[in-house]
């Protein structure tokens, strides 16, 4: 029987429940629904906000399906005292609701209003003296403090910046001068790749048809994969073998190609499982939840012997190098991700293989001298344990 194990977990200064078992589908997708329940990528669990409530719910829900659990690890852990949230005085709460009007006008996402809200929100509860008295040294010392100090990422260290470049702009402060406030450096990065192999290997590992489908998707179109969840069936148009992605990052649509050999799979999998409204649903309709598919993903990686550290994007990122390796121009590579800048794009030269594979290496070019010289072949084995 497959061991849940409960334990205290610190993330993002606060005290958890984290929740740890061996890979299983079918417990991940339990776990996964459980209300409240989130994902940590740094810590490769789920958790709960830890709460003697928390900490009961998730034994009943798990007991009740006859999972074994083991809490030993909470055992005498006494929840934190609850903070209560600091209001704003009433001119902040104005600049805040001015700011926040600010950005509804220039149609950013909810999930950017969300986002910048926290940052603004911590920086005016941060500050001791009348708002129209900040410089530019007051948001730095913030960025210290507050992101810096407590080891946020980059991204979201730059995150704050342009939340706190916008409200700037906004309010014009006299002693504010918001080109002036710079982003740290973005993390350069190359992102994981597979090879071509190994796209198949996956494929071929993947036992689950509706799995199958929606990776070979993902790697035969480069789409995100909340493009691919939110992916209802009237955008694909199997006959002209397009596919239109509404609403993308950006609140873009656009139009991306579907692979030829990728049809049969797409035919078989619809006529199988029968989705009546999105791509991929979930077991009682409804969009499919990205937890099942990193999952999946993770299953079908192990099954096929892919050591790397895969993620349901690495698959685009695959697309967008192998179309590079293929001769593809860079411009119609940017148009089929969907990039607003040819910068972004530029990432995949750095990774792709075409030329790279052309160049030799000093030891390669050696051992060939050496092998076309008067020497004994056998003293050229660096498989010996040593060189004669």
């Amino acid at each position: 029987m497959l061991e849940i194990k409960l334990y205290p977990l610190k993330h993002r200064g606060a005290l958890n429940i984290g929740i740890s078992f061996p890979f299983n589908m079918e417990l991940n997708q339990e776990v996964g629904k459980i209300a409240g329940i989130r994902w940590s990528r740094t810590n490769r669990c789920y958790y709960l906000p830890f709460s003697q409530q928390n900490k009961s719910k998730l034994f009943e829900l798990l007991k009740s399906k006859g999972r074994y659990i083991d809490y030993s690890a909470l055992t005498g852990v006494q929840p934190e005292p609850a903070r209560k949230p600091i209001p704003l005085d009433k001119p902040k709460q104005q600049l805040l609701d001015t700011y926040l009007s600010y950005l509804r006008g220039k149609r950013y996402s909810q999930s950017t209003l969300k986002t910048y809200r926290s940052f603004i929100e911590k920086f005016l509860l941060s500050i001791d003296k009348a708002p129209e008295e900040l410089t530019n040294r007051d948001l730095e010392i913030f960025f210290e403090r507050e992101i810096a100090g407590r080891s946020y990422a980059i991204s979201t260290h730059r995150q704050c910046v342009s939340a706190l470049k916008h409200f700037a702009s906004l309010q014009q402060f006299p002693e504010l001068e918001p080109e002036a406030i710079n982003s740290p450096r973005k993390d350069k990065i190359l992102p994981t790749v597979l090879s071509k192999e190994e796209v198949i290997d996956l494929l071929r590992a993947t036992r689950n048809l509706k799995h199958r489908a929606l990776f070979a998707l993902l790697y035969a179109s480069g789409l995100r994969v909340g493009e691919a969840l939110n992916l209802k069936l009237n955008a694909i148009d199997i006959d002209r073998r397009q596919i239109i992605i509404r609403s993308a990052k950006g609140r873009k649509d656009r139009f991306v190609t579907m692979a030829e050999s990728f049809i049969p799979l797409l035919l078989n999998y619809l006529d199988t499982y029968r989705p009546r409204f999105y791509f991929v649903e979930g077991y009682k309709g409804g969009q499919y939840s990205g937890s099942s598919v990193r999952a999946a993903l993770k299953q079908a990686c192990r099954q096929a012997g892919i050591k790397k550290r895969v993620t349901p994007h690495s698959l685009r990122h695959s697309y967008a190098t192998h179309m590079l390796e293929n001769g593809i121009d860079i411009r119609y590579i940017q148009s089929l991700l969907g990039h607003s800048r040819p910068e972004t794009t530029m990432i995949y030269t750095h990774v792709t293989q075409k030329d790279l594979m052309q160049i030799r290496s000093p030891l390669d070019e050696t051992l060939k001298s050496l092998s076309n010289s008067d020497k004994k072949e056998a003293n050229l084995r660096l498989s010996r344990n040593n060189l004669d």
